[in-house]
């Protein structure tokens, strides 16, 4: 047997942390956002965005309400410089948004830099330069002191060129890049040499980028690491503590999270986690985990489908179907227990009064993201008779008895069993009509009926129906204690048969529920529905259910089905 060759690698070092405070933390506020889709985003697209859909992308992370906006490397290339220039230019900026841009540590790159600011209101002059020990060694072949020197040298500049345009209220930025491959004591030490340079105040701050640039240890030492920065670094009401973690394991949303609680003041990420490798943070995941904590997001994701729409069309990148919040099965439930679990949730769930959302298997109310009941439930062959039931019940109005949803779901069974796909709920409508409801495919149909006192027992009635057996227009008569009872003798009698009411429901179905023939409700006036269940002779049970403006029809309707379908079987 094969194995996969795991001695190349080293687990990474943990921080010496014993005393951490982290863990008994909650986050009780929203993070300063930063979105870096503009940036980081766009620089790992196959097909990296034009100007009309950078200019989508930004007017879409106004709209959801980031107030920092990451909006490219102007020094870098043509496209994002005229990007800033044109939000600049032609006011397209809010004056409550901040936008930044970033740039490599190098002269000519932040001079290029701070032409392309010129005029904003306020902007973020974000500058880093790698300092993990790899980068050190292979990339730049540099000692810490070579690195510092890189860092404090692009921080000088950019103090004496903001100095130059008082236009602008400037904010600094420095990311030590690769901060989690760094030693955690030089990424102090870089960090206040730069903080020396720049002189950040309480009034004043200066941002320190802390960039999980690869994920390379689970989140729990992300989270040390942040807390061991906080408690060593000078001055810490003079800076803004920001994460910027990639997710190249997987657990970026959990590593912000911690990091956060760590003490961090600030997030960059992107909508639904898009960009290098395996993507930046998912700043919408993370946002709607404190929404369902009952913590204020500070972001406006009430339409969630949109941006999800927006993010696709400008990354050209879809988003998966079982993306947390957002993704099209993100709501939907396929099991039979989970189904039938929902089904009760929601019912519960309209009944209370303290607007407090439980509903099991269902974080958050679909509908405070834009997202309607309707796709919840979805059926296959894993489904059972709750989720079968929803669906006649939310969108046709019926509300099927226990036992008759046990048995109406055997039959949706045979059919997924026989497909292996899903069934819609159209199929479910319709599969539901043709075994109880379309009378001409059984052997009687139902006309009218009227009905009197038996002369000799008050108590009795006498009935007369007019119905067709086998397409021939004939009369029944039978006696009962009332309209059914005398209806299920007049059949009996007729056909030979013996069967016996065990259970009769029935109900009104509103208006705008009401079944039509494309799955729609029709808003015809209110028809009554009624489920008979009876027993024949061998003992076996089966429904009929019966649908009619007059709910004593209704219930004939309903005997008719049910003697149909023994007659058929």
């Amino acid at each position: 047997m094969n194995k996969m060759n795991f001695h190349k690698y080293r687990p990474f070092a943990p921080i010496n942390l014993p005393d951490r405070t982290w863990p008994n933390k909650t986050i009780i506020k929203a993070p300063i956002w930063c979105s870096v889709d503009l940036r980081d985003g766009n620089q790992a697209l196959i097909e990296p965005m034009g100007p009309e859909r950078k200019l989508r992308m930004f007017e879409t992370l106004v709209k959801l309400g980031f107030k920092e906006i990451e909006v490219g490397f102007p020094a870098a290339s043509d496209t994002d410089f005229a990007f800033v220039r044109q939000i600049i230019e032609e006011n397209l900026v809010p004056k409550d948004v901040t936008i930044q841009v970033l740039t490599q540590c190098r002269p000519e790159l932040i001079t290029r830099t701070f032409e392309a600011l010129k005029g904003a209101h306020r902007a973020i002059v974000h500058f880093y330069n790698s300092t993990s020990t790899l980068q050190r060694r292979v990339v730049f072949g540099l000692d810490q002191a070579g690195i510092t020197k890189i860092a404090t040298d692009a921080a000088a500049l950019v103090k004496e060129l903001a100095d130059k345009a008082p236009e602008t209220d400037w904010v600094f930025q420095y990311s030590p890049e690769s901060f989690t491959g760094t030693e955690i004591d030089y990424s102090i030490e870089i960090c206040e040499a730069v903080a020396a340079v720049i002189k950040p105040t309480p009034q004043k701050r200066m941002i320190f980028n802390l960039p999980a640039t690869v994920e390379m240890s689970t989140a729990n030492i992300y989270a040390d690491q942040i807390e061991y920065f906080l408690r060593k670094v000078k001055n810490r009401d003079s800076i803004i503590l920001s994460l910027h973690p990639h997710n190249d394991r997987g657990t970026g949303v959990a590593a912000a999270e911690l990091g956060v609680m760590a003490g961090a003041d600030r997030v960059e990420g992107t909508l639904f986690g898009n960009g290098e490798r395996t993507g930046n943070v998912d700043v919408v995941t993370l946002a709607m985990n404190l929404f369902s904590q009952g913590v204020d997001p500070e972001l406006d994701f009430t339409d969630i489908t949109s941006a999800a729409r927006t993010a696709e069309y400008c990354n050209q990148l879809p988003v998966h179907p079982r993306h947390p919040y957002v993704g099209e099965l993100a709501f939907t439930a396929f099991s039979g227990s989970h189904q039938d679990a929902i089904k009760k949730g929601m019912t519960a769930q309209g009944q209370r009064n303290d607007g407090v959302w439980e509903v099991p298997y269902l974080p958050i109310d679909p509908a405070d993201v834009g997202r309607a009941y309707e796709p919840v439930i979805r059926i296959n062959s894993q489904s059972g008779k709750g989720g079968i039931s929803y669906v006649l019940e939310t969108d046709y109005g019926l509300e099927l008895p226990r036992r008759l949803q046990i048995e109406f779901s055997q039959v949706i069974q045979r059919i997924a069993d026989g497909t292996g796909k899903e069934i819609s709920p159209k199929l479910i409508w319709d599969t539901f009509e043709s075994e109880y409801l379309t009378q001409p495919q059984g052997r009687f149909n139902f006309g009218s009926h009227r009905t009197l006192p038996d002369p000799h027992q008050s108590e009795r009635r006498s009935l007369t129906a007019q119905l067709k057996d086998g397409g021939k227009a004939i009369d029944l008569q039978g006696q009962g204690t009332g309209p059914i009872d005398a209806y299920i003798d007049a059949i009996n009698r007729h056909a030979g048969i013996q069967i016996n009411l065990i259970d009769y429901r029935e109900h009104a179905i509103v208006p705008t529920a009401t079944p039509s023939s494309d799955g729609k409700g029709s808003g015809a006036s209110s028809e009554a529905v009624a489920y008979v269940e009876i027993k024949r002779g061998d003992g076996t049970t089966l429904f009929g259910v019966g649908r009619d403006r007059n709910i004593v029809a209704a219930s004939l309707k309903a005997v008719t089905s049910a003697a149909n379908r023994l007659l058929a079987n």
